[in-house]
């Protein structure tokens, strides 16, 4: 039999409507229908094939696998532009894999019904809001099954793009994330400098009415601690702390060699820190294929591979005992040089003829214009309250002055000024205050 999916909008029918063997080739045919979109389009199909099933005015989706883009919102722009991923978050954290729930939720600044799905498909769970029409009668049991299913496909599709590194949807990651990066970081910065002179007014002793300031200070402290808040929870989905992205990766390998009588040797980072999403994925994709290429060797007893963070690099280093005459050609067609050329890497192998052959690969942390970046402004890691205490510092005044300056307590500027050294890379006060001359 031969199955034909036209270009034709494609809806699922109400549940009542279809036999079980016409319902299950209407989702096996909505399920190609979508995952077969560009990844941009994704989210719009699935929500349109699901329009037939269950109405809905809006979707949105919280993704903890997609590197480039973990929320994404469609549909009417009265909804889908003004939901957030604080107002998903509660959501997420409260669903429960494989049982879809419905119910009222505040989502896209009001009290609306909605749908909330959660898939355990990938590593950290992925959440799916439908957000419906006031009065719309509850979606039938049958309805959710169907919507649970796509919804675990889709995102087991999206994670193996992600996990395998695929230089197509790396390249767009990287892209993605470089420009969503940068608009973060620069609106944060600007609503942290807005807020922190605010706070810096409201606190001063000069102001009177001492009722209304007080609750001025207090709406300034939680939009503060809120923009904060989601800048933590948008880094948390993008990035991977880099010890855990190679404990994923170990899991990964011990299956290849349970009834193999080679070696394997794990050789962790020593270091917390995290990187991004798509560096952890490529990392892993190249190790698991190099471990592969240099199994191909005969004789072979022992294999190490080790991850490192090295200054700008994350260097990913397989090392075997075999014969030492392994080439860029042994590694056989694989995909290992385009996924080093997306995120601007290079791979280098050093065969010893009777030892054996070290094979490395080195993935830049960050893309190549962010060090001139950095170079250029040195102060720009810095926050707002960083930038005022360090400002006074390099002015000779003492933590005890800077605090009454400041209305803060003097334990809180030595702990600014601790973060300010280890931001700047700096020993001591009077080198920061070096650096901050220089910058200015």
């Amino acid at each position: 039999m031969e199955l034909i999916v036209t270009a034709a909008p494609l809806t699922l029918p109400t549940a009542p409507v279809l036999a079980a063997g016409e319902a299950t080739l209407a989702t096996l045919a909505a399920g190609y229908d979508v995952i077969r979109q560009p990844l941009g389009q994704i989210l719009p199909r699935l929500s349109a094939v699901l329009s037939g099933l269950v109405p809905h005015r809006a979707a949105a989706e919280l993704s903890t696998h997609c590197a480039h883009s973990p929320f994404k919102s469609f549909g009417d722009e009265v909804y889908a532009t003004r939901i957030s991923t604080a107002e998903m978050e509660p959501l997420f954290l409260s669903g429960t894999a494989g049982q879809p729930w419905q119910g009222r939720a505040t989502i896209a600044g009001a009290d609306r019904p909605v749908i909330a799905v959660m898939t355990d498909a990938t590593r950290r769970g992925a959440l799916l809001v439908l957000v419906r029409d006031e009065g719309a009668a509850p979606a039938e049991d049958a309805a959710l099954a169907v919507v649970q299913a796509l919804w675990d496909l889709v995102t087991s599709h999206v994670d193996r793009l992600s996990a395998e590194a695929a230089p197509g949807a790396l390249a767009r990651s990287r892209a993605a994330a470089d420009t969503r990066a940068r608009v973060i970081a620069e609106l944060g910065a600007r609503h942290s400098a807005t807020l922190t002179a605010l706070l810096g007014v409201l606190r001063s002793r000069n102001l009177h009415d001492a009722a209304a300031r007080s609750t001025a200070t207090e709406l300034a402290v939680s939009a503060l601690a809120e923009l904060r808040a989601e800048a933590e929870r948008d880094q948390a989905m993008a990035e991977e702390r880099v010890d855990e992205a190679f404990a994923r990766l170990a899991d990964s390998l011990r299956p290849l060699l349970r009834h193999s009588p080679v070696r394997l040797e794990l050789g962790a980072p020593d270091s917390t820190r995290s990187v991004a999403a798509d560096v952890a994925h490529t990392g892993r994709a190249i190790a698991r294929e190099l471990l592969l290429a240099v199994l191909e060797q005969d004789p072979v007893t022992r294999v190490h591979v080790g991850w490192q963070i090295t200054g700008p690099d994350l260097r990913v280093t397989v090392r075997d005992d075999g014969p030492g005459g392994m080439s860029y050609c042994g590694l056989g067609p694989t995909r290992i040089a385009d996924r080093l050329e997306v995120l601007g890497g290079r791979l280098d192998i050093d065969p010893v003829p009777g030892w054996g052959t070290t094979v490395t690969a080195l993935i830049p942390l960050t893309t190549p214009d962010a060090p001139a970046a950095a170079a250029t402004d040195p102060l720009g890691t810095l926050g707002g309250r960083e930038l005022e205490v360090l400002t006074r510092l390099a002015q000779g005044h003492r933590n005890r002055a800077i605090a009454q300056e400041l209305h803060i307590s003097e334990s809180t500027v030595k702990f600014h000024v601790a973060k300010i050294l280890t931001k700047l890379g700096v020993a001591s006060r009077g080198e920061a205050a070096a650096l901050f001359h220089a910058a200015a």
